[in-house]
């Protein structure tokens, strides 16, 4: 999955909360919260004189524009690791919140279906069938 696909999924899926994310999704689109993040700062305070410290109007806009894709890629990525979006939760908890999280994020997807849904790595399976989006031929490792 490029850049380019994993943005265009997480808006056409901007409020689905339900199916599985695979880790190149979820990871692509924080990158382009990044970048856009950056971005809008740098012209915040270009245009409006905006600093840094403060959050201008593009950014703010941005932000809002920006909160429930993000929201529901991170679920989305919690349910492939067969986790509720409840685990969300879990980052009000000071520093340990954000570490358990961060490593929900970073290990593998369970194989096969889970509760959740199907394998989006698996041929054919999950929210990209018949899209133009195709599955990784990288096998996975991790639970059964």
């Amino acid at each position: 999955m490029s850049f380019n696909q994993a943005v265009r999924l997480c808006f056409q899926k901007y409020v689905t909360f339900s199916g599985r994310a695979r880790r190149a999704e979820y990871w692509w689109f924080i990158l382009f919260l990044l970048i856009g993040g950056t971005v809008a700062s740098i012209l915040d305070s270009v245009l409006f004189g905006a600093s840094v410290e403060n959050v201008g109007i593009l950014g703010a806009l941005f932000n809002l524009a920006t909160f429930l894709p993000s929201l529901a890629v991170a679920a989305r990525r919690l349910h492939d690791t067969d986790r509720t979006a409840l685990w969300l939760l879990i980052a009000f908890i000071p520093l340990i919140g954000w570490i358990v999280l961060l490593i929900f994020f970073i290990i593998p997807g369970t194989s096969g279906t889970n509760r959740f849904g199907p394998d989006p790595l698996s041929t054919g399976a999950g929210d990209d069938a018949g899209s133009e989006f195709t599955p990784s031929s990288i096998p996975r490792s991790g639970r059964d």
